[in-house]
């Protein structure tokens, strides 16, 4: 006797899927926030066709078909995309992806995908170049160039030709060429120094803690930009951020913990509030590093610190 899948049997396998779904869709659309809608809304529409999907069909890459569409829809019914990019304001809706949750988007009964969470296609700045494209092309140069799927499976998940595939595939490219000078490319894909990476944030949090502004200065690439999507902000260059520093200085007292996220150092900054003296989840800082030193701080609100598994008062 064939053994047919159970409602429950069905749903455990879906579930599986559910992080690396979420990678995905956030790749599409750049928020966290917006990723966890949209993959609420693939397993949502998996279970209502699940009649669909026979058992031995592939259950992963329907899921995935599933997805991609849904962020499609999103993308042209929110008009989610960016016509020029100068800096991350012109992305708002920009949010970071917590690292903590990247080791739980391998396929079920793999290791990590290393390829799926490689640095280069989850950094702020790859979520925020492809986000240019338009959304077919976003779509196959995600499944193709990220997740390394043939062309003719990219062709049945969009409902395009191969021929259509290959030439989304080569505009996107030339799009992601423009911005994406060699030199930075290169240096994203280099293998990192972690151990480097956690000494500079180690000496970001110190300093700032501490109100020196000097010392956190010394840290910085002398054209330092700073950015805080959903505000339109940018500062860019040493005096710049002298004033933003002294700015944070005045407001309080700052606690900070370590984190990371798109696989960038990170810090959590808590606030100390006057009232009653408790520290309150206030901002997440990510850094990217160049040369030793900080080359970009991208600030984003508090709103994503459960998500990082961080409290919002720090004991």
């Amino acid at each position: 006797m064939t053994h047919r899948t159970t409602d429950l049997e069905f749903a455990e396998r879906v579930e599986r899927h559910r992080r690396e779904l979420h990678v995905h869709c956030y790749r599409m659309v750049g928020s966290f926030t917006q990723a966890e809608d949209l993959v609420q809304e693939t397993l949502l529409k998996a279970w209502r066709r699940r009649d669909d999907i026979a058992d031995g069909d592939n259950l992963r890459a329907w899921l995935y078909k599933i997805a991609t569409n849904t962020c499609l829809d999103h993308i042209k019914a929110a008009g989610r995309r960016v016509r020029s990019l100068t800096s991350f304001r012109d992305v708002p809706w920009l949010e970071p992806y917590p690292d903590r949750l990247l080791a739980e988007a391998a396929p079920p009964g793999e290791e990590p995908h290393e390829r799926a969470v490689a640095r280069e296609t989850i950094e702020l700045a790859f979520l925020a170049v492809i986000q240019l494209l338009p959304p077919r092309q976003r779509a196959a140069i995600v499944l193709r160039d990220v997740l390394d799927w043939p062309v003719a499976d990219v062709a049945e998940v969009l409902e395009l030709s191969a021929a259509a595939v290959n030439s989304a595939l080569q505009r996107g490219r030339a799009t992601l060429r423009s911005q994406y000078p060699a030199s930075e490319r290169d240096a994203w894909t280099a293998p990192s120094s972690s151990d480097a990476e956690r000494e500079v944030l180690r000496a970001y949090i110190t300093a700032y803690e501490a109100g020196d502004d000097e010392a956190t200065l010394h840290l910085l690439a002398d054209d330092i930009r700073v950015t805080m999507p959903p505000a339109p902000y940018l500062f860019e260059g040493i005096d710049a951020i002298r004033g933003l520093a002294a700015r944070a200085r005045a407001t309080g007292t700052w606690r900070l913990v370590a984190t990371s996220a798109n696989r960038q150092p990170a810090a959590a900054c808590y606030l100390q509030d006057p009232a009653d003296g408790e520290f309150k989840a206030f901002k997440i800082d990510v850094l990217r590093l160049a040369g030793g030193r900080i080359s970009e701080i991208t600030t984003f609100g508090p709103a994503l610190f459960p998500a990082f598994d961080l409290p919002e008062v720090l004991a």
